[in-house]
């Protein structure tokens, strides 16, 4: 099996790193611009919890129907359909004037962005093989990173001078501007986009893999603290700790920093172990767990921290989300292989992103009632931890099933 020549067309994984950065580099944009969106607009900060839950209610839910099309369709439409209409929701964000369009437009650019990781799944399930699948998942993870980090900072510096509608309109048209080069990698409908018709595995099938209910638990649970950190983190910044707008850009970007620095490095390890004859149930599910578990330290050690301390195990937290990136990745595409990786993926993302939905919404009501972040914390050190028993214990031993 490791002596087997590389089938993984490199152009089009740089270009799925490239699609993720844009897709966190836009869903995080509504957070960066919370200080000073929710002043302009005179949002409460349950309304801001609804606002950062609301992207969710779309991407969540049809994630099945996006992890059917790409299983079935051509990954280069169904992308790039998905990426123009994020793009635009983005764009049109800049012309946002209350409440209820911001409302709609997160809704629209969930619906967008549903089906990015059922086509990376796709893609990856079917051309990379078993010790590829870490550095491949370590790239995409670095775009997912490079997102928030850049998102942050650029995003963060940008609004700071000249506010938050200009930089709305530039995100949306960089996203749009992806598009020409995805179009010029896989014109011609090449094997290596996955361009023919796969069969699917009936999602009845499916669904009765205990497996594929171990790594949707175990994604909740570690999708939960990220997305905690990924909504509230500027507003946490800047109104708990009294950072400026530029410091809260420095230090949210050193979180996804580390991040992206953490989840290739990861990636590379999980392959190299691999390929030096380690199972790969013994090497996914153990770095997974590592993160799942260092990630739940963090955040209960940020309840009780005073400031300083806080942002520096926030920093921590940034390495443990990068290296839980390539083995979560790689256990559904290795479990679910070609016939099933992007209809696994879309099961496991929409069962993960209602961690998208509760993170910010709890997060709101439980700041507006006590006060503070202090419970809010404890929650999700709670909820990650509970991923390492998905993982270890849920989940049957990370090879192809039988379908």
């Amino acid at each position: 099996m490791h002596a087997e020549k590389s089938r993984l067309p490199m152009r089009v994984v740089l270009l799925l790193a490239a699609a993720v950065f844009l897709n966190y580099f836009d869903r995080g944009a509504l957070s960066i611009a919370a200080p000073l969106l929710q002043e302009e607009l005179q949002l409460s900060p349950a309304r801001m919890g609804i606002l950062f839950s609301a992207f969710f209610w779309s991407y969540a839910p049809l994630q099945p129907l996006a992890g059917w099309l790409a299983q079935r369709f051509d990954v280069r439409h169904v992308l790039g359909g998905g990426l123009a209409l994020w793009g635009l929701a983005t764009l049109l964000t800049g012309f946002s004037n209350g409440f209820w369009m911001l409302l709609g437009l997160r809704v629209l650019l969930g619906i967008g962005e549903s089906v990015f990781y059922p086509c990376n799944a796709k893609f990856l399930g079917q051309h990379a093989a078993v010790h590829e699948r870490g550095r491949a998942n370590g790239l995409v993870a670095t775009g997912q990173a490079l997102g928030p980090l850049l998102g942050t900072l650029g995003g963060g510096l940008l609004m700071a001078g000249y506010g938050w509608r200009p930089a709305f309109l530039l995100f949306g048209a960089l996203s749009l501007v992806w598009l020409w080069p995805w179009h010029l990698a896989t014109r011609g409908g090449t094997t290596a986009v996955g361009a023919s018709a796969t069969a699917t595995v009936p999602y009845a099938r499916l669904l009765r893999e205990r497996s594929l209910w171990g790594t949707s638990l175990g994604h909740f649970c570690g999708n939960y603290a990220y997305y905690f950190t990924l909504t509230w983190l500027p507003l946490l910044l800047v109104r708990e700790h009294g950072l400026g707008m530029a410091q809260m850009a420095m230090v949210g970007s050193c979180v996804y920093a580390l991040q992206a620095v953490a989840a290739p490095a990861t990636g590379w390890l999980c392959d190299h172990l691999m390929r030096r004859g380690h199972s790969p149930d013994r090497v996914l599910k153990g770095v997974m767990n590592l993160g799942l578990g260092g990630a739940a330290a963090a955040m209960a050690g940020c309840a009780f921290a005073g400031p300083q301390l806080s942002i520096a195990l926030i920093l921590m937290a940034g390495i443990f989300f990068g290296m839980q990136s390539a083995p979560l990745g790689a256990i559904s595409q290795t479990i679910g292989g070609p016939q099933a990786a992007g209809q696994w993926m879309g099961v496991q993302n929409l069962c993960a992103n209602f961690a998208g939905v509760l993170a910010p919404l709890v997060t709101g009501f439980v700041v507006e009632s006590t006060g503070g972040f202090l419970w809010a914390f404890v929650i999700a050190a709670g909820v990650t931890l509970a991923g390492v028993f998905a993982f270890g214990v849920v989940v049957r031993r990370v090879e192809p099933a039988n379908w």
